[in-house]
Order: structure tokens, then sequence, then C-alpha cells
């Protein structure tokens, strides 16, 4: 038996025993290092789920995680014991439309860890031991802690919603939200060749770690509601909007700034959102969504092996997996966390 952290109800997330298991063919156990606490996660630990999903059975949870390969299976490639990954917890079924066309995350067949989103439940990754499929594993160098690692499923998804702006080379970007997924963005951006980036969110310390992290300038727009102003001069200076707060709210006291046919990306998942659509048809928006990634997991751990992109700035605390109550409580205090995460070691 290993521990895992399972959410039972809202405010009930129990240390609880998992079965082992052994890999088969193809597969891979590896003994689980390091997990981020998600935004997701957070949202099964104090209200039970999100929108119309809701845990109806107890769920481990966790999806960014890494660790060091236990055991393989037969018929498994390049890979050996003693390997550190990074885990891709997403499992197209690779046979449907969309996979066949090259949009696995739009997979028909989809099994993602910690959701909740099917039942049974898709059980997660917070646990010590984990039997995955060898193609989820990404050989991280051991210079690259676990907890570097564990990073590279959040990477993956900003990498994503830049790929889904298209290009940025010299563009002016505003980002709206600076946690982990605004802040990454941040990083992804400058790495895509963005010429200035602007960050907004209603909490200090994060647009503090943002500045630190190479953002040209950070606006609390619940001390500064008009911070904004000098950038919707001549129909607005932004290029590009990532939104990654999930306010519609803010979304649209923003649209002002953004210049006519400029391209917003909505990253952050907020509900239903009523949108002022003279405004987006007058000026020529174009809005897109980005979910999940596919191809950018390998990418985001490239970069952060090679710390083309450094993510250590943005680990706050970790905490041992004995402690999850502890690192949960934590993670949801955005005037003292960025990224939280658990060890299994």
């Amino acid at each position: 038996m290993a521990l895992a952290a399972v959410i039972h109800a809202p405010h009930d997330l129990r240390i609880d025993e998992v079965p082992d298991a052994a890999p088969r063919s193809g597969e891979a156990l590896v003994r689980i290092a390091a997990g981020g606490i998600c935004g997701s996660d957070l949202h099964y630990y104090h209200r039970g789920g999100f929108g119309a999903v809701r845990i109806k059975e107890p769920m481990v949870l966790g999806h960014e995680v890494a660790g060091t390969i236990e055991q393989l299976g037969e018929a498994v490639g390049d890979l050996a014991v003693g390997q550190r990954v990074a885990i891709n917890p997403s499992r197209p079924c690779n046979r449907c439309e969309y996979c066949l066309a090259g949009l696995q995350n739009h997979c028909l067949d989809m099994r993602f860890y910690g959701s909740a989103m099917r039942f049974p439940h898709v059980q997660g990754a917070f646990r010590q031991m984990l039997v995955c499929d060898a193609a989820q594993l990404v050989p991280v160098p051991d210079r690259v802690s676990a907890g570097e690692a564990a990073c590279a499923e959040p990477l993956a998804v900003c990498l994503h919603a830049v790929r889904r702006a298209s290009d940025l080379l010299g563009k002016r970007v505003l980002i709206i939200g600076a946690g982990p997924i605004g802040t990454l963005i941040l990083l992804a951006a400058r790495r895509a060749g963005a010429g200035e980036v602007v960050v907004t969110d209603i909490v200090d310390a994060p647009l503090a770690l943002a500045g630190r992290m190479g953002a040209d300038a950070t606006i609390n727009t619940a001390s500064e509601p008009d911070g904004l102003s000098p950038f919707e001069r001549n129909k607005g200076a932004f290029d590009v909007l990532f939104e990654a707060s999930g306010s519609a709210e803010a979304l649209n006291s923003a649209l002002a700034a953004l210049r006519p046919r400029a391209v917003i990306v909505q990253v952050g998942l907020g509900g239903e959102a009523l949108l002022p659509m003279n405004t987006i048809v007058a000026k020529e928006f174009d809005l897109r969504g980005t979910f999940r990634f596919h191809a950018e997991f390998a990418t985001a751990v490239g970069f952060i092996a090679a710390r083309l992109i450094d993510v250590r700035p943005l680990i706050t605390q970790t905490v041992p997996l004995t402690e999850a109550v502890r690192g949960f409580e934590l993670a949801g205090d955005r005037t003292r966390a960025m990224k939280v995460q658990l060890s299994f070691e």
C-alpha cells in the first residue's frame, strides 16, 4: 500500500492508503517526489468541484507531478529505472477524430489525472507510487529538481495559450491575473519575443513577484482602478491580452486598453460572462479560447531543463504529504503563496 491525498468532501482531505500496482506492458511505476497544488485542486478542496462538476466518490487529487522510475514493464523504449521524469497527466485515447487530427487536448475519451468530470472519476497523482503509461514520461536531467519538473504541466498550459495568441514578436502584451498561470504566461510571452508586458491583479504580493520575473509594469487594479487609463489613448495600446483571472469584470474593464484587431486569449475559467459585443465587433477583436495542451508538455520540460524558463522563483514552499491540509490552506492564500508543492519523499 502507498499513501495518497484523497478528497472525500469539501475541506475533507485525507491521507489514505491506496493499493500498489505493478506496471504492465508499456507502463512504468514511478515513485512520486513532488506535486504542485493547482487551482483545480483548490476548487475540489474548498467547494467539492467547479461549475457542474462535483466529486461523487473519494478521489486522489493532483496532476502536476514528477518523480523517479521505480520499475518498468515490458515493451518500454528509451527509459531506465532510476531516471527522473516529469509526468504528463493528459491521457488522450489517440483513436478519436480529434486525436487523429492532432488535437489531443480535445479527445473524446480524455482521462486527465484528478478529474471528476467523468464517473468513475479519474484518480489523480498525489500518491507515493503511480503506475502510468511510459508515453506519459519525459526524462529530466538530474540537475533539475523534482519540484522544477513538476512545474512542467502548468508551463505547458501557458505555452499552449501563447501558441493560441500566434505571433508575439515585438508585441505589447497585457496579462490579467498574476497567479502561477499568469506569471508563467509572462515568462512564456517573453520567450516568444513579446516587446512589452504589463501585468494586473488585485493583490500586491503576486504582482511584486511578476515585477521581479520581468514584467515591464504591474498594476493593482483594486488600489488603482484607473491604472490602465494611460493605455486607452488612441483606441488602445496592447496587441494581445491574456485573461488569466477568470473575471469577466476584469476582462471587460481592459478592453478599452486594447488596440483594434487585438487578440484576446481567455485562459482563466470563471463561468458564464456577459461581454460587450458592440465593442468586440467595433474594434474587430479576436476572442480565442485555450484548453490544456499536448505537444507543449515536452517543450515545457525542455525549457525547464535548459533553464530557458526558470520556474524556481514561483515555488513558495514544499510541504510533506502528511501535512497536505496545511499545504492546501497555504496555497489558497494569495498574500502568502504563489505555488505550493507537496513532497512525497
